[in-house]
């Protein structure tokens, strides 16, 4: 299936979605009756993007918006020096492509899939009949924006006041604690992360970032290679 396709939700997944306790605390629909949860389902497409691929791009027209159920999305700009820079990074039961909450009619970012995702998606014409309609729509909304701002605040200050190996590591523990998964070893970060990601994440050079984790892991700090980051000791992490 390729990157673009997407196929409306069937009555037995609607009613499957409605049985599945997990899956229905990622809907932003817990204060709406099953009858209103049911109209916003029937509405939905799903789409299934493979890792690396994007859900749609910067400048792009912002024709849907989205639910992510699962997988992880990074959120990617271009500056004008042509050099590619990680937002912020979407993890399931979180809103993106809500291009209308800011009022614009294109999308100022990509998103790209960092594995293999799936999402919920909507035109973007039912958005002011569900603000409108759904009380529950509406809040869920105005979380996503806060967190989006939130976390774009907090990014703005480490830039501003933080050293780069204070930055990689706050970097490192923000995606701990938005996808980390307890092992053996440690906390995984519990989707593929490489050290150039980590450079697009946390504005500084590759070689910044190989420097400082290899230092960390020479320390037992963290564990990484093949694409996988395991953080060992969270509280070792210079922040």
């Amino acid at each position: 299936m390729s990157p673009e396709d997407s196929f409306p939700i069937q009555n037995e997944a609607i009613s499957l979605m409605q049985k599945d306790a997990e899956l229905a605390q990622l809907l932003p629909f817990e204060e709406l009756s099953q009858d209103q949860a049911e109209d916003i389902l029937s509405q939905a497409s799903v789409r299934r993007v493979p890792a690396n691929a994007t859900y749609f791009n910067e400048g792009d027209s912002a024709k849907n918006f989205y639910l992510l159920l699962d997988g992880v999305l990074r959120v990617v700009q271009v500056t004008e020096q042509g050099e590619q820079v990680v937002i912020l990074h979407v993890v399931p039961g979180k809103m993106f492509g809500i291009a209308k909450a800011f009022e614009n009619d294109t999308y100022h970012a990509t998103a790209r899939a960092a594995s293999e995702g799936v999402a919920l998606s909507w035109p973007s014409e039912v958005w002011d009949e569900f603000i409108a309609k759904y009380p529950g729509f509406l809040q869920a909304t105005r979380s996503a924006v806060g967190e989006r701002v939130e976390e774009m605040q907090e990014k703005i200050v480490e830039m501003a006041t933080l050293q780069v190996e204070q930055r990689i590591a706050h970097a490192i523990l923000r995606l701990v604690r938005q996808t980390g998964k307890e092992t053996e070893q440690g906390i995984e970060i519990d989707f593929p992360l490489t050290r150039q990601d980590i450079s697009e994440m946390t504005g500084t050079t590759l070689h910044s970032v190989s420097r400082y984790m290899s230092k960390w892991q020479k320390d037992g700090i963290v564990n990484s290679g093949r694409r996988r980051v395991v953080v060992c000791r969270p509280q070792d992490l210079p922040v």
